[in-house]
């Protein structure tokens, strides 16, 4: 198992609406940082088909794996649980699929937080907007985490064989 080894988050952590739609209401993500972030995931997830997220707000960019099913275990996004794995809302912050142990630790460092659905079946959390480049960084960390678990294979392995 690869340990995400977050740093904590600085400050405190961003309101968030109780229900769905289940945004960010503060701290957003600059439109730059986002934009960066959301054009490194088109760029570096291989194998994942962009499109409109089948259960998140409108104007949230979803990445999906399409052919390629995760590894026995994993649990995705709903409402299918084997093909949306993450998506951007405009406000900056994400949702994703992830392992129990990455999500403890986005939790304990102060990155994020449950779903207010979360269930064994409903496995989405929320990771909260990149306010900096450092924080970008971070962001970066867990969505290959994402499709770490996603897919069983790190970012690079399937052109790699």
């Amino acid at each position: 198992m690869i340990m995400l080894g977050l740093p904590a988050r600085t400050g405190g952590r961003p309101a968030t609406g109780p229900s769905v739609p289940h945004v960010q209401l503060d701290q957003n993500s600059p439109g730059e940082v986002r934009e960066e972030l959301e054009r490194w995931m088109v760029g570096h997830l291989e194998g994942a088909v962009v499109r409109p997220s089948e259960i998140s707000e409108p104007g949230s960019l979803a990445f999906f794996l399409d052919g390629v099913l995760p590894p026995a275990g994993a649990v995705l996004l709903p409402p299918r649980l084997n093909a949306e794995f993450a998506h951007v809302h405009p406000d900056g912050s994400l949702h994703l699929a992830l392992s129990r142990e990455d999500q403890d630790e986005l939790i304990a460092g102060g990155w994020g937080e449950r779903h207010p659905l979360y269930s064994p079946a409903v496995n989405v959390v929320m990771l909260y907007g990149p306010r900096t480049g450092g924080e970008l960084e971070v962001a970066k960390a867990v969505v290959e985490a994402s499709y770490r678990y996603a897919t069983g294979r790190g970012l690079g392995a399937f052109a790699a064989g």
